[in-house]
């Protein structure tokens, strides 16, 4: 039988995109970190993750470890200096902190994230199963992640660990984020303007809240390894530029550059069809036009 302290929840990263989705959602899980969330979960203060001795006086078992930074284009820029933090900066060498410290603790179930953009684009078979060949010498980010698999691989010895490849995250958010529709419905609102690098690619686009929900419910399964989490369908970069331009009435602009990583990418479900019961709410419709008509309440509020 499971005690109280087995299926108590921590939770690294509360203040940002996801953790703070997750942590709304469940007031009986533990944010773990150095910046408090805008929630009313309990908080546990750490200035530094390479020091967890505060944890030893708390009890739980299962860990969601919101760690990383998702603007890769800002960390993959050519320009980046020695002294700017770097995709290694902000997810693997705090992944290694925390999970070093936790391997003393009796876990049952660690969630770490990595990305779907490790698929190598020039040999994936669509839908994209958790097997396929992986290309992650491209960029900083990708290489990151990587190594941050690699990681747990290794710390798997002492801790259960679930590695969810995320796909197209998307959702409401007061912070500036950088994936295509986050950063679109943004500048719309705040401009009056938008364009997009190119409208060919499709991709598979998930909410934020169908995102926390699977992660919940992957916390009590008895899988370990690797999944991919995604909606397993294809929306084009054009259908959501047609639909922000109906619901903004403003023309997107079509820059025509290109973009990196596949031009059509959708997630294979099976794996996680099986482990969890669990299906996405939102149509790739519907999500957007949450996301825009809760973003567009705050700009006018």
């Amino acid at each position: 039988m499971t005690s109280p302290s087995d299926s108590r929840t921590i939770l690294f990263g509360g203040s940002g995109f996801l953790g703070s989705h997750i942590l709304e959602t469940h007031p009986e899980i533990i944010s773990v970190g150095r910046t408090e969330p805008a929630t009313k979960n309990r908080h546990i203060q750490v200035e530094s993750l390479a020091n967890l001795d505060v944890l030893r006086d708390i009890e739980f078992g299962k860990v969601i470890c919101c760690i990383g930074n998702s603007d890769n284009y800002s960390m993959d820029r050519e320009s980046l200096t020695p002294d700017e933090p770097n995709a290694f900066d902000y997810h693997l060498a705090p992944t290694v902190h925390v999970l070093e410290q936790l391997k003393r603790y009796p876990i049952k179930k660690f969630i770490h994230f990595s990305s779907i953009l490790l698929y190598d684009a020039d040999r994936i078979v669509l839908p994209v199963a958790e097997t396929a060949p992986i290309n992650p010498y491209r960029t900083r980010h990708a290489l990151s992640k990587y190594l941050s698999e690699e990681a747990c691989r290794f710390y798997s010895a002492w801790i259960p660990i679930i590695n969810v490849r995320l796909s197209n995250m998307y959702g409401p958010t007061p912070l500036r984020r950088f994936d295509l529709i986050d950063v679109l419905i943004r500048k719309l609102i705040e401009t009056g303007a938008g364009s997009v690098w190119s409208t060919k690619p499709e991709r598979d686009f998930i909410h934020v809240d169908d995102v926390a929900e699977a992660v919940v419910k992957l916390l009590d399964s008895e899988y370990t390894g690797t999944i991919n989490l995604g909606t397993g369908t294809m929306t084009s970069v054009k259908t959501v530029v047609e639909l922000l331009e109906e619901l903004s009435g403003t023309r997107i602009e079509d820059d025509g550059r290109e973009v990196m990583g596949p031009m059509r990418f959708q997630c294979y479900m099976t794996t996680v069809d099986r482990i969890i019961d669990w299906k996405p709410r939102y149509s790739a419709e519907e999500g957007i036009r949450q996301t825009w008509s809760m973003m567009k309440s705050w700009a006018v509020s």
